[in-house]
C-alpha cells in the first residue's frame, strides 16, 4: 500500500502514521516518556522495531512503562534511563552516560515539559518553565550532537504548542525578576522558546545531517496538566475557536511527533513547526492554528541560542 501522508490530520494515530516503516537499526531517546505522549511515541516507535531510550525523574513508573512496552511490542531494545532536566550536572552526567552506552542517536524527542505551573524557581533563580521546557532541553542536544551527527541523516524534535502564541520569548525579563509572574506568560514563551531552538539547531546543523523540527501535538488530557483547575480549563477554552477546546487522544495526539521524527516527507526540511501531521502556515490573527511569525525569526533564534549557551555553559 501506498503512503498518502497528504490524507493525514487531527485523527491520525501514531500507528498509523508508522504503519509500513521498519525503524530497526533507529535508536530513538525520548524525554519525559513515563506517561502520556513519551510513553505512547516509545510504543509506537518499538513497534516497528527502534531501539528506544526512555527518560524520567521517576525511574521506576518508566520503568514500568517500559516493561510493557517490551511485552506488547515483543521489543526487547526499551531501555530507561533517569534524568532530571532542571540539574545541569545531572544533564551532562546523563549525556556522557548515554554516548559511552548509544555512539549513535537518529532521533531525539525532547517532549519533557512542565505547563502553567505556580511560580518556581531553580537553584539558580531560573522560572521553571523556561528552565526546564528550554534550557534542560538545549543543554541535552547540544551534548548529544556527536551521537547525532554519527547516525545522520538524524533528527530532533521539540514538543512545543499552540500555546506558543501566549507570549513571545521576553527578552527583557524571561525570569520574571521585575515583571509580576503570569503562568501563562511564562508558558508561551517557553514554547516560543522551543520553536526558536529548533530553527537555530536546524540551520546550525543541518550542513552534518542533523535536521530539527518543532511540533503542536494538540490539546491532550495527560500529566502535563497536572497543575490545571477548571478555571484554568475553562480559560484555555476562551482563548480557542469557539470558545471550545477539542481534545485529542493520546494515540493522535503522539502522530505528529512520531511523523516529525520519521515521515520521508521531510527528509529535506527543517527549521519547520508542524500541526496535524503538517507544516504549518504563519498565522499573525486570532485561532489556535499556525505558527506565529516571532516564533520562526531567524534573529530571535540566534539570539535565544547565544542567551541559552551562556545560562547553561555550553
Amino acid at each position: 500500500m501506498t503512503r498518502d501522508a497528504a490524507q493525514f490530520g487531527g485523527a491520525t494515530t501514531a500507528d498509523e502514521v508508522l504503519e509500513g516503516m521498519d525503524l530497526s537499526g533507529v535508536t530513538v531517546l525520548i524525554t519525559g516518556a513515563s506517561s502520556g505522549l513519551g510513553a505512547e511515541s516509545a510504543r509506537a516507535m518499538a513497534a516497528r522495531g527502534a531501539t528506544v531510550v526512555l527518560t524520567a525523574r521517576q525511574v521506576e513508573k518508566a520503568s514500568g512503562v517500559a516493561a510493557e512496552i517490551r511485552r506488547s511490542t515483543g521489543n526487547a531494545n526499551v531501555d530507561v534511563m533517569a534524568l532530571e532536566l532542571t540539574d545541569w550536572a545531572g544533564v551532562r552526567a546523563f549525556a556522557a552516560a548515554f554516548v559511552e552506552r548509544y555512539p549513535r542517536l537518529d532521533v531525539l524527542l525532547n517532549n519533557a515539559g512542565v505547563m502553567a505551573c505556580p511560580l518556581l524557581r531553580t537553584v539558580e533563580g531560573w522560572e521553571m518553565q523556561f528552565a526546564s521546557n528550554h534550557l534542560g532541553h538545549f543543554l541535552l542536544t547540544n551534548l548529544l550532537v556527536p551521537a547525532l551527527r554519527n547516525a545522520a541523516p538524524a533528527r530532533v524534535v521539540a514538543v512545543s504548542s499552540a500555546g506558543h502564541q501566549l507570549s513571545p520569548v521576553l527578552f527583557d525579563d524571561i525570569h520574571f525578576d521585575s515583571t509580576p509572574y503570569d503562568k501563562w506568560t511564562a508558558y508561551g514563551q517557553s514554547k516560543t522558546a522551543n520553536i526558536l531552538h529548533a530553527v537555530e539547531l536546524d540551520r546550525r546543523w543541518r550542513g552534518d545531517g542533523v535536521r530539527a523540527f518543532a511540533i503542536h501535538p494538540g490539546a491532550i488530557l495527560t500529566e502535563l496538566g497536572r497543575h490545571l483547575g477548571r478555571s484554568d480549563l475553562a480559560d484555555l477554552a476562551a482563548r480557542s475557536p469557539g470558545s471550545k477546546l477539542e481534545f485529542k487522544s493520546i494515540p493522535a495526539g503522539a502522530a505528529t511527533q512520531v511523523f516529525a521524527a520519521t515521515a520521508p516527507e521531510l527528509a529535506d526540511r527543517g527549521g519547520v513547526y508542524l500541526e496535524d501531521c503538517h507544516v504549518a502556515e504563519v498565522h499573525e490573527g486570532q485561532g489556535s492554528w499556525g505558527v506565529r511569525g516571532y516564533a520562526l525569526d531567524a534573529d530571535n533564534a540566534a539570539r535565544l541560542w547565544a542567551l541559552s549557551a551562556q545560562a547553561v555553559g555550553g
